[in-house]
């Protein structure tokens, strides 16, 4: 038995993001997607009233791109495989790669890390503000910490385990292979952090998109919950505090992936938070036993790399068992 060679595509594209993540200069297929957000949401907001027709507006550009970025993955291939076999592989493993975050995440929470090691918290401050929606300008040491934490569970899944879920869900459908449904999450999960907000304009324009993301992201959520939960050595005391406090966060999927890195780390997370100068009160998720410390943040990020490698390993086992 071998590997199939969608299998080997997957195992290449892990391997890929692992050791180079998105190389500096080149075009990554979410600028593509984004650029079609922006451009489309432009014309929604000027020509479509707020309402049922912008609405239906959303309804289409959701639709037309998640679809559209699934279609254009597998016919990209298709085309590449038509000029020769090795440039179809070599194009599927690159733009599968760029699905997967995992590098990307690392890179950005070490940025931050290597000023708060230096003691410069101006530079630390500025670096995260290229990361997170909130204002940190006077974000203390304890406060950037928190912040790198929680964009660590909550990018976890969206950035890294959901597009894998994906891809491994299309290697066991004949047909369709490991990029498309992958290419077709991301473009959802870019869709939901461009237009996905519960403030005009885009309160109906990226209502359809923000729903079907969390409908899409659910399910590895919840795997991803329970993987790392196993992984930790405690898993009833994890699950038991993700079920007390995952629900808490207005949103169906954050709350989870954030509260089972608290329940593992022994920390916690959540609280004040300030937006544009408008303080917010984030749900307090996990318990306050220890503090949130540099090492916590590695070990968080090395829980992600378990978790990924886990699923990696069970899928190309399948393969191996179950393909041809």
């Amino acid at each position: 038995m071998s590997v199939s060679h969608s299998g080997l595509v997957l195992l290449l594209a892990a391997l890929e993001d692992h050791l180079i993540g998105d190389p500096r200069g080149w075009l990554h297929p979410v600028q593509v997607i984004g650029w079609l957000i922006q451009k489309y949401a432009n014309l929604a907001i000027a020509f479509c009233p707020s309402g049922y027709l912008r609405r239906l507006a959303g309804i289409l550009l959701g639709l037309t791109l998640i679809i559209g970025s699934g279609i254009f993955g597998w016919s990209i291939v298709a085309i590449f495989r038509e000029i020769h076999p090795l440039w179809g592989y070599a194009v599927e493993i690159v733009l599968l790669a760029s699905c997967f975050a995992q590098k990307s995440l690392q890179v950005a929470v070490e940025d931050v890390l290597e000023s708060i090691d230096l003691q410069d918290l101006t530079i630390a401050r500025s670096r995260l503000s290229l990361y997170v929606g909130r204002d940190t300008d006077r974000l203390e040491r304890s406060e950037i910490l928190r912040a790198l934490l929680e964009t660590v569970g909550e990018n976890a899944v969206d950035g890294v385990t959901a597009p894998l879920f994906y891809a491994i869900l299309g290697l066991f459908i004949p047909g369709v292979g490991v990029l498309p449904l992958a290419l077709a999450y991301k473009a959802a999960s870019t869709l939901d952090s461009m237009v996905g907000y519960l403030h005009e304009p885009y309160t109906d324009l990226g209502w359809f998109s923000a729903q079907l993301e969390d409908r899409l992201t659910w399910l590895p959520c919840r795997l991803t919950v329970l993987t790392l939960s196993l992984c930790s050595g405690k898993p009833l005391e994890v699950l038991a505090i993700c079920r007390r406090d995952g629900i808490k966060d207005p949103s169906p999927n954050s709350g989870w992936s954030e509260t089972v890195y608290a329940a593992i780390l022994r920390v916690q997370l959540g609280g004040k938070n300030t937006y544009k100068g408008i303080v917010k009160e984030k749900p307090l998720l996990g318990d306050a036993l220890e503090p949130i410390t540099r090492d916590k943040i590695d070990r968080a990020l090395n829980l992600t790399s378990y978790c990924f490698l886990l699923w990696l390993a069970i899928a190309l086992i399948l393969s191996l068992l179950l393909l041809p």
